[in-house]
């Protein structure tokens, strides 16, 4: 029984091991935490696009729209990040607006290709003839 209760303890302890960093060596685990850090701690440009949809906008019409901002990112380069979604709130503040896309970007010099890119007006004009109104929000992120 002490020998089965020792041996349990010595493979938990076994499986619980990670490596140390020993005379400047940092271990791959170690590697990963500080990219990760970095990465977080990084300033981003976030892009903020808020839309609402004219009441007569179909809902075929609104996918089309969707998928057309969606197929951005593959086509420019300058975007570091995107994701999109429809308002869920409960409080009901949104006036209307009902989608919000996060474009984000490295540097201004992105954003500044991105705004009068080829791809980017075309979306727009997939966009413009449903749009009641829009919002747009940039701002640099931080985690300060």
């Amino acid at each position: 029984m002490k020998a089965s209760i020792f041996l349990t303890t010595i493979i938990a302890l076994l499986l619980s091991y990670s490596p140390l960093s020993f005379d400047g060596i940092i271990s791959e685990t170690e590697s990963e935490t500080v990219n990760k850090e970095k990465t977080m701690n990084e300033e981003l440009l976030r892009h903020v696009v808020m839309i609402k949809f004219k009441e007569n906008t179909t809902e075929q019409e609104i996918t089309k729209v969707e998928e057309a901002f969606s197929a951005l990112p593959d086509k420019i380069d300058a975007i570091s990040d995107y994701e999109w979604g429809t308002n869920n709130s409960p409080e009901g503040l949104n006036k209307g607006f009902t989608h919000c896309f996060l474009v984000t970007f490295e540097s201004e010099e992105d954003r500044a290709t991105y705004l009068p890119h080829p791809d980017h007006k075309a979306f727009v004009s997939v966009l413009e003839p449903h749009l009641e109104d829009v919002m747009v929000l940039d701002y640099w992120a931080s985690e300060d």
